[in-house]
């Protein structure tokens, strides 16, 4: 009986795995075995990780819509003014309002007055 020629779906896989791993260092690039667990250890990382940064990224915001808001009002702190926010339906996220506090303070400086002129008069009133 004649050798079976094997290895055109084998080296296929390899292939594609070794592409993964080109940018890899030593064995890790080289090796069929350690390139498979250091893809694997990889993508357990990157799935990790981008939970963590859209925290990183969040807790950065705060710090800087909080930092631009304090610089104003002595009194007036980031938790107030996402609540007074929320109070007026003015669903602006984060990020935008972190970008607003960096590129143009002015307009955050306006944004937060009329909230707070708005709300104050309300619970004058009573209606709040």
């Amino acid at each position: 009986m004649t050798r079976i020629r094997r290895g055109y779906v084998a080296r296929k896989r390899r292939t594609k795995i070794r592409l993964f791993a080109s940018s890899f260092r030593g064995a890790h690039s080289r090796l069929t075995r350690t390139i498979t667990q250091q893809k694997i250890r990889a993508l357990v990382s990157a799935h990790r990780d981008r939970g963590s940064q859209k925290r990183n990224f969040r807790r950065l915001w705060i710090t800087r819509i909080n930092a631009v808001v304090r610089e104003r009002g002595v009194s007036y702190s980031y938790s107030r003014l996402i609540h007074d926010l929320y109070k007026r339906q003015l669903f602006l996220n984060r990020k935008i309002l972190a970008q607003i506090a960096i590129l143009n303070r002015n307009c955050l400086y306006m944004i937060s007055n009329e909230i707070i002129k708005e709300v104050d008069c309300k619970e004058s009133i009573g209606i709040i």
